[in-house]
């Protein structure tokens, strides 16, 4: 449960993260879809979905169900 819960809190961190750049300097779908390295968006998406569906495989488990 620890561990999920570290999960949680760093999703939510990186969608602060996100909500901040997307406050400051607005969306751009360029940038997000394919963002220059180094960038806020280098790498958000991959990683966003793989802690999210590690999460969702987790809740998956512990209910005996499956995706």
């Amino acid at each position: 449960m620890a561990d999920r819960n570290a999960l949680i809190k760093e999703l939510i961190a990186m969608q602060n993260k996100f909500i901040e750049e997307e406050h400051k300097n607005g969306f751009n779908a360029k940038s997000y879809f394919t963002p220059e390295s180094g960038s806020v968006y280098d790498g958000y998406r991959d990683t966003f979905m793989d802690k999210s569906m590690e999460l969702v495989d987790a809740a998956h488990a512990d209910k005996g169900s499956h995706r």
